[in-house]
C-alpha cells in the first residue's frame, strides 16, 4: 500500500521534497511548488497542460 501512495506523490526534481500545493479559489489553476523554491509546476485547466517552472 505505501508503494502506491509514493506514486503519487509528487516531489521536487532538484531536492526531494513533497511539492506544496497553492490553489487560487477563483481560478481553476493549481500550483505546486518547493518548500526550498526550486520548483513550480502549474496546472492549466483550459490548456489542459502543465508548465514547469525551475527556479534558482
Amino acid at each position: 500500500m505505501n508503494i502506491l501512495k509514493n506514486l503519487f506523490i509528487e516531489k521536487c526534481p532538484k531536492c526531494n521534497d513533497v511539492l506544496v500545493n497553492k490553489t487560487h479559489t477563483l481560478t481553476a489553476q493549481i500550483i505546486k511548488f518547493c518548500p526550498n523554491g526550486h520548483y513550480e509546476k502549474e496546472f492549466h485547466p483550459t490548456i489542459e497542460s502543465y508548465i514547469e517552472k525551475y527556479l534558482t
